[in-house]
């Protein structure tokens, strides 16, 4: 998760809202992107395993 959000301010984004843990396993952040959208990014374990089954 932190690797992407280095990547989106890498390449211009600034940030929004830090990481932030939403529950156990969900973790979410925003940032602006040089053309003033919010993009948001998240981490869910949840997901992943149940799209691992």
């Amino acid at each position: 998760m932190q690797g992407a959000l280095d990547r989106l301010l890498s390449l211009g984004a600034t940030p929004y809202m830090p990481l932030t843990e939403q529950g156990p396993g969900f973790v979410t952040a925003s940032v602006v992107d040089p053309f003033g959208n919010v993009l948001g990014v998240m981490y869910n374990q949840h997901y992943l395993e149940i799209l691992g089954r």
